[in-house]
């Protein structure tokens, strides 16, 4: 489904229409890191905005590990209101697009393994698992800091656009 929302970089003005999706879209748990996560000024958040509201957002982080540089959408959450609406893929295809343009050479998601709508959208924008052995075989015995970079926490699917 094609999304009639526009994605642009977050302004100060956007903080707390993000605050409030960050309210509706995650547990209590995830919202204290999640809100500390936007007011990191120097690292990538993006929006979409249509029918003058911002819809939905994408916090992204871009780091290396070695010599590589790579990136992720950390946090991905669209208002209830607007949802099934292609939202959320134009915001990980914005991601990935933003993310590769900034030299990133693979981009990463992570999710609750049982979260179905945010792994069927990543699953549309063309990302797959990535097994254990297979990140052990990308980053070595780097993988530890791969994780912490990534903010990985037990229950989570770590995905690579493909």
């Amino acid at each position: 489904m094609k999304s009639d929302f526009l994605v642009r970089e977050a302004t100060q003005d956007d903080r707390e229409k993000i605050k409030e999706i960050i309210d509706l879209s995650f547990p209590r748990f995830f919202r204290y890191f999640a809100n500390q996560s936007i007011l990191e000024p120097d690292e990538p958040l993006i929006v979409s905005e249509g029918e003058g509201v911002i819809a939905g957002f994408a916090k992204l982080i871009e780091f290396h590990v070695g010599k590589g540089k790579f990136g992720c959408i950390l946090w991905l959450a669209v208002h209830p209101a607007y949802r099934r609406r292609g939202v959320a893929l134009t915001l990980t295809v914005s991601s990935v697009e933003y993310l590769r343009a900034h030299g990133a050479i693979a981009v990463f998601a992570s999710t609750q393994r049982r979260n179905p709508g945010a792994l069927a959208t990543l699953s549309k924008a063309n990302f797959k698992q990535a097994g254990f052995l297979g990140l052990c075989r990308l980053f070595g015995f780097r993988l530890i800091s791969f994780y912490r970079q990534i903010w990985y926490a037990p229950g989570e699917v770590v995905l690579t656009h493909a």
